[in-house]
């Protein structure tokens, strides 16, 4: 089996999800978007696909060439080679790589009839969730004060999660983050829930030390489980003298470049308790695979980012070291449990337990609406 074609198709839709100019996302007017997918296909008509954010220029102008006649099962070697190019081909982004990677193991997945998470090893068929719950905003009904969230929160538990995680306020909304107002937030969500359900917060990134500090101390008198990304991560040794002296597990690093091989590092100096990785971040599959056994062979669990549906068959592999899937981003004025309409389902129902079943459909288990994309082609 050879690769023979690659080519990433554009389709219109329609969101009601604004980013801000630090790249958070909010509610907001519904308006005209253009989403993406890429297909690989190969000589015996088998086709992988990936969905999500990739740059087509580059997909098209230098990932082509090298994946063109390629066999798809060693995509070791594939993988390989597109990251010695990302060294000097900048613009070949974790998330462009992600999207390859991703549609090649759509492709081995299906011509062996299995879900990727059985290649990879299958240790579990459902994965506890948390609720990630949107960045802070100022929007009335929305996360606009402390309370807000204490609301918001009680409607998650009802809905079945048994984890919620706060992203608490950020710039442009606030001209300055608060830690005092992250705490307040904390406490009420905390006084809302009761002390069964695991906290998690992810704050605002460029804490001084202090402040991080005492925000990692409430958290922990609070009953929180772990904190993630309150420092920039390219100091690695204020992570590690925030770890040295607060209770609360630090989870990371989350955004910083380098794949498995930074994280190698953050592992030796013992800058953060739990690990951090995800798909789109750390250029796919089988980048956060290697992830994945480093914190397994140094005795650490690894907390995988965001909610695409490649994470849920790693952590279908991976067994009880990665707890939870992220599921959101969720917020009182959106709708998640509606499929998009270039899906013909969700890919990540809650279940009533506040689990989430790894997909069982041989490949990735992507649900495309090809009538819908085939019709909205730009």
């Amino acid at each position: 089996m050879k690769i023979i074609d690659v080519n990433v198709l554009k389709f219109h839709a329609v969101s009601e999800v604004v980013r801000d100019s630090e790249f958070h996302v909010h509610p907001g007017p519904r308006h005209d978007t253009v989403e993406k997918v890429l297909v690989i296909k190969c000589d015996d008509g088998t086709e992988g696909i990936a969905f999500g954010p990739m740059d087509e220029r580059v997909i098209l102008s230098t990932v082509k060439e090298i994946l063109i006649g390629e066999d798809p099962f060693f995509r070791e070697r594939i993988w390989r080679r597109l990251v010695q190019l990302q060294r000097l081909r900048r613009n070949l982004t974790e998330d462009t790589l992600c999207a390859v990677d991703v549609a090649i193991w759509d492709i081995c997945g299906k011509k062996l009839n299995m879900p990727v998470s059985k290649i990879l090893g299958q240790y579990r068929e459902t994965v506890p969730a948390y609720a990630s719950i949107m960045v802070g905003d100022d929007i009335p009904g929305g996360l606009d004060t402390p309370s807000s969230y204490a609301a918001f929160a009680s409607k998650l538990v009802k809905q079945g999660y048994k984890a919620i995680k706060l992203h608490t306020w950020m710039p442009p909304i606030v001209p300055e983050p608060s830690v005092k107002m992250d705490l307040e937030a904390a406490r009420k969500v905390r006084e809302e829930v009761g002390e069964d359900i695991t906290l998690l917060m992810d704050p605002y990134h460029f804490y001084s030390r202090e402040e991080a500090l005492e925000l990692a101390d409430g958290l922990h008198s609070l009953g929180f489980l772990w904190m993630e990304e309150p420092l920039d991560e390219h100091s690695m040794e204020n992570y590690i003298w925030l770890q040295k002296n607060t209770k609360l597990h630090i989870c990371g690093p989350e955004t910083i470049e380098g794949k498995m091989y930074s994280r190698a590092d953050w592992i030796r100096h013992n800058a953060a308790d739990i690990g951090r990785a995800g798909v789109i971040y750390s250029g796919g599959i089988t980048s956060v695979m290697k992830t994945v056994h480093l914190y397994e062979a140094n005795g650490m669990s690894l907390e995988l980012h965001g909610n695409h549906i490649a994470s849920l068959h790693i952590l279908g592999a991976m067994g009880i070291d990665g707890k939870f899937y992220e599921r959101g981003m969720l917020h009182p004025l959106l709708d998640y449990e509606t499929p998009k309409p270039w899906f013909t389902k969700i890919h990540d129902p809650l279940l009533s337990d506040g689990t989430v079943p790894v997909p069982t459909e041989s490949g990735v288990g992507y649900s495309p609406n090809w009538d819908y994309i085939n019709d909205n082609l730009l």
